[in-house]
């Protein structure tokens, strides 16, 4: 829509997304020009494309919100999104236009859209050309990391009344297949009562990455990425098996630079 406002969704929850979009449909005044779960993506997309405002979820794996804020050369208007309280004002620490705590309500958004509408076209407020501003918020992304600090280092396997404890150093990968999520290690399957999602955001994100829906793989144990004929990317670990995992294509980008290759 010519003359909307161009706004671009990051969260990592994909659900959060869909109803945050399904809102905004409720909104002439706005376009939504894209979206991304994984933060790498944002960051890229962002990197290339201009838009009016993002509308960012904090705590996200592997890159925070603040933390691809600080990456960026150009400061967006931001619209923070977040599950947790403590980081409301850390969010205005960076002076951001509004944040919306999740769920977000229509009429809480309907707020932050004005906001957005007011300041369209105008200058861009001095906070946004503070040379300070990068600082601070690589120190926020620093705070996001240390309240993330304390992963669990194992997990449990329940079968019948026996209860196995799972190193998560000797994890190779979790997938998910009929409905149910399971945990590899030592050339074996553990059935685990967590969806992959629901592990993705518990694990800790330097080690474990979402390469796949259904994949969550231990980057400790990649041996090597390669491409298939057809482009298909592929991770093949160090077990004993050399098990080859598809790395879907939208999240080839975030592998490659979680390993540095």
């Amino acid at each position: 829509m010519a003359g909307s406002l161009r706004v671009y969704l990051v969260d990592d929850e994909p659900l959060a997304i869909e109803r945050l979009a399904r809102l905004l449909e409720e909104f002439p005044e706005v376009s939504v020009v894209g979206s991304a779960t994984d933060p790498a993506a944002a960051l890229d997309f962002l990197s290339r494309e201009a838009v009016d405002a993002v509308f960012l979820d904090i705590q996200m794996p592997g890159i925070s919100g603040f933390e691809l804020l600080a990456r960026l050369r150009e400061q967006p208007l931001v619209i923070f999104t977040t599950a947790y309280d403590q980081y409301a004002l850390r969010a205005f620490e960076v002076n951001s236009i509004d944040f919306l705590l999740k769920p977000v309500e229509p009429e809480e958004l309907a707020r932050a859209v004005k906001k957005l509408e007011r300041l369209r076209g105008a200058s861009r407020p001095e906070w946004m050309r503070q040379t300070e501003l990068a600082a601070l918020l690589k120190q926020l992304a620093a705070a996001v990391h240390r309240d993330s600090a304390a992963w669990p280092e194992r997990i449990t396997s329940k079968v019948g009344e026996r209860v196995y404890l799972i190193d998560l150093a000797n994890v190779t990968h979790f997938f998910a297949r009929d409905k149910l999520t399971y945990a590899v290690s030592g050339g074996k399957s553990y059935a685990i009562d967590q969806t992959i999602a629901e592990l993705e955001r518990k694990l800790d994100p330097r080690r474990f990455v979402r390469i796949h829906r259904s994949t969550l793989l231990n980057l400790d144990w990649v041996a090597e990425v390669y491409s298939r004929f057809g482009g298909q990317p592929v991770a093949i670990l160090k077990d004993e098996k050399r098990t080859e995992l598809p790395v879907a294509r939208d999240r080839a980008g975030a592998l490659r630079e979680r390993l540095a290759i």
